[in-house]
């Protein structure tokens, strides 16, 4: 690919980014955040790891390496976007694409993991050489383009995964230099938590983004192949290590070349509603991921604290900033699975698939973990998509679980058919002494109204629950129905009444009146 340099830009553009954060940071309910991603389903694919659809391009293949590319692609990718508009997801998050390192790097997995030492290459994508060119593991720009339009006739949008903070190891961006000799790279490791910004994170080439030549080249990159794929957004790649500036130079530019709806989200690690408030009232993105709910979820199903906190903890995730968005996620490619977390509990594991599915933020899926994808922590929270007895490497014979499929299946539906879930405010009902953790989420605009309990005890519990203020009016006498089991439920007096099962949760809504949207 080949790519024009920008122009430098007239004075007053430069200034343009900070005018604009000057407004944003005075007018906290001033949004110009992308819209319609506050009702989407994000699904996250190392495309090496989920399927291989061209053999031409499995030369470096090593299945029996952990860290190695194991052989999925673009094409394998496509080729099932059937099975992910089935089980009801809206959008693709894919891994990075341009063409990584050429040699693998010697490393060693947790001891306790009992894997001999084992060459990691970059089939995650995420060690670039090259900007401008794609990885031929992955495929070609015409197989990326092909996903993106298959995915849009499924009504599925794409999140490419980008990078501006670094290049791979040993990459030859080290030996660039300016126009007046200036090296790309930084020099020394730094430290991260002393300044984000000009560490090595993980000890990888950090660029120098504050300078023109190298914040161009990296924008023009990325935007380029961003046109030239048709992508409706990037997920942003270590984003608390590059600065202000550099995000607002790129939101602009986005926004001028890419169109006002392209869409932002950020990895900020460790982010959450409050730590990413600043950054959505400079309007530097659209969405940040919330690293709190993964480790609270799982806290919370094993027992620890009381049930009105963690009810209190879920309030707390709406006051995000109107107009932008907080991703959640029980796994990822950077922590352990939770299922792993949870000891293999699907019971615990269910509860917070269906917390997720029923709270504000955008949820994210990993793959596989609709089927209980076999994992635990790094490297074998990357392992290949389980396919079962389907003839679909590299994950052909490897254990899945249908039964959680259909159930997250049934999550998805449900999500999609309630615009309370994604958009409605949250009322708690679980008090101090209660065992069950009940709440009510209701949209104004369409009159939607969920109410969700859930039990995380080892034996049956009583669900007893005084409904506040409106509630009563609302519910009383109205054919009621628990959406994951299709059973009636009476409402009566303005109370709820029910027994719990054993770990298990209950999604009600009124019978009538459900629009998917």
């Amino acid at each position: 690919m080949k790519f024009r340099t920008r122009k430098s830009r007239p004075a007053l553009a430069r200034f343009a980014p900070f005018l604009l954060s000057c407004i944003f940071l005075l007018s906290p309910a001033f949004s110009w955040a992308a819209p319609d991603w506050s009702d989407d389903i994000l699904y996250f694919v190392l495309i090496d790891r989920y399927a291989d659809g061209d053999s031409t391009n499995n030369r470096r293949v090593e299945r029996s390496n952990p860290g190695g590319y194991h052989g999925g692609d673009l094409k394998g990718l496509t080729q099932h976007l059937d099975e992910l508009a089935d089980l009801g997801i809206t959008a693709l998050w894919i891994n990075p694409v341009q063409k990584q390192v050429p040699q693998g790097f010697y490393a060693s997995a947790p001891a306790n993991l009992g894997i001999p030492e084992f060459k990691h290459w970059g089939f995650h994508g995420y060690w670039i050489d090259d900007f401008t060119a794609m990885e031929p593991q992955f495929g070609s720009l015409d197989d990326l383009k092909h996903l993106v339009e298959e995915a849009h006739k499924r009504h599925i949008k794409v999140l490419l995964d980008v990078v501006y903070n670094h290049a791979g190891y040993g990459s030859s961006y080290e030996s660039r230099r300016t126009s007046d000799g200036q090296s790309w790279m930084r020099s020394g490791e730094g430290n991260c938590e002393v300044d984000p910004i000009t560490c090595r994170v993980g000890g990888l080439p950090d660029f120098k983004t504050e300078l023109p030549e190298v914040r161009d080249y990296l924008l023009n990159a990325n935007i380029t192949l961003a046109k030239q794929a048709g992508v409706d957004g990037f997920r942003l790649d270590t984003f608390k290590h590059v600065d202000t500036d550099f995000w607002l130079e790129h939101r602009r530019r986005t926004r001028a070349e890419l169109g006002k709806d392209f869409f932002l989200l950020a990895e900020y690690w460790g982010g959450n509603a409050s730590s990413l408030d600043p950054f959505f009232a400079r309007d530097e993105i659209d969405a940040g991921f919330d690293f709190s709910f993964k480790g609270s979820c799982e806290s919370f199903v094993n027992g620890r604290g009381r049930t009105v906190a963690y009810g209190s903890y879920l309030a707390s995730r709406h006051k995000v900033r109107k107009g932008y968005l907080l991703a959640d996620y029980l796994s990822s490619h950077d922590e352990p699975m939770a299922l792993y977390d949870l000891n293999g509990d699907k019971a615990k594991f269910r509860i917070c698939a269906a917390i997720q599915m029923t709270s504000i933020g955008m949820p994210v899926i990993y793959y596989g973990e609709e089927v209980a994808r076999a994992g635990s922590v790094w490297p074998l929270n990357r392992t290949d998509m389980p396919w079962g007895d389907r003839d679909i490497k590299p994950g052909n014979g490897l254990p899945r679980d249908e039964s959680m499929r259909e159930y997250y299946k049934a999550l998805l539906h449900i999500r999609r058919h309630h615009p309370a879930l994604s958009r409605g405010d949250y009322t708690l009902l679980s008090g101090p002494q209660d065992a069950v953790l009940a709440y009510i989420r209701h949209d104004a605009a369409s009159g939607d109204n969920v109410m969700v309990l859930v039990s995380r005890d080892d034996k049956e519990s009583a669900a007893d629950f005084m409904l506040p203020g409106i509630w009563p009016d609302i519910w009383n006498g109205k054919p009621v129905v628990d959406e994951l089991t299709s059973k009636p439920v009476t409402v009566a007096a303005g109370r709820i009444e029910l027994i719990m099962a054993p770990k298990s949760v209950r999604i009600l809504s009124l019978a009538s009146g459900k629009a998917e949207h």
